[in-house]
């Protein structure tokens, strides 16, 4: 049996943010969900979730959705979104790509 996975608060008023903004601009076009769905290669029941801020959803599947809509991801300008996907991956090329655990130290000094 799967256990549930429990989100942090902010990831779910994030993701219901997000559904609500796709929602609404969903509706202002006056577009089915029928019509969304195929447009974006999904199901409508997909779609649901995401317009209701279903964390369960694929991110791909909801990223395509609120381009489809025209909702920004991170921000309205394509070419800032460009910058800061440039500024990220300059970053991580700063940083180590491999990741180990810190080794503890044990004190024996009573």
């Amino acid at each position: 049996m799967r256990k549930p996975h429990t989100y942090h608060p902010q990831s779910r008023d994030a993701a219901k943010v997000l559904g609500n903004q796709i929602a609404a601009a969903r509706r202002e076009r006056r577009w089915t969900s029928a019509n969304l769905a195929e447009r974006a290669g999904i199901s409508v029941v997909t779609l649901r979730k995401i317009e209701r801020g279903d964390l369960s959803v694929a991110i791909g599947s909801v990223f395509e959705v609120a381009t489809l809509l025209g909702v920004p991801l991170f921000t309205p300008d394509r070419r800032e979104l460009g910058w800061a996907l440039a500024q990220s991956e300059q970053r991580l090329a700063l940083i180590p790509s491999r990741v180990r655990a810190r080794r503890t130290v044990v004190s024996d000094a009573f």
